[in-house]
């Protein structure tokens, strides 16, 4: 019998996907937990729709993700932090400080797709920002010294 899997099933298929598999399994066990729904000619239709405008979606999502990694990576952030006499940091250069300068600049990332290097001095350095699930940006990350107030 096929069916159309509605959550993702251990050994046997993700949300989404047609499998077949025996009847008893499908009607006694699949149908009513709702994990499935028997593909009958109209929920096959319905399906490849709803396949469809996924893939829409998708690809104008990953577009628009594109377009933000062009931004991060064709800007540097800089950010100024505080330096002892040895030029060592007060602390280290977290991925929450550069996500939040990446926000000044007007690009959203969440701080957890963030990733950069320990850094514990001034200079320039790489790290990377997944943007969407397989777009990752390269961002440039310059620390600078915070100047002394005189």
């Amino acid at each position: 019998m096929k069916i159309i899997l509605k959550k993702d099933v251990q050994n046997l298929g993700e949300a989404g996907e047609v499998v077949e598999v025996k009847n008893g399994y499908a009607l006694n066990f699949l149908v009513p937990q709702g994990m499935a729904t028997v593909a009958t000619k109209s929920a096959l239709k319905q399906y490849e729709e709803t396949i469809r405008q996924r893939a829409h979606k998708e690809a104008k999502l990953v577009a628009d993700a594109e377009a933000v990694k062009k931004q991060v990576e064709s800007m540097p952030v800089k950010l100024t932090v505080k330096v002892s006499e040895s030029g060592k940091l007060y602390g280290a250069v977290t991925p929450a400080m550069v996500a939040d300068a990446l926000a000044a600049l007007g690009l959203n990332v969440d701080k957890k797709n963030v990733s950069v290097p320990e850094i514990k001095e001034t200079g320039e350095f790489e790290g990377t920002a997944k943007i969407y699930k397989t777009v990752v940006a390269a961002v440039k990350v310059l620390v600078e010294a915070e100047k002394a107030a005189e």
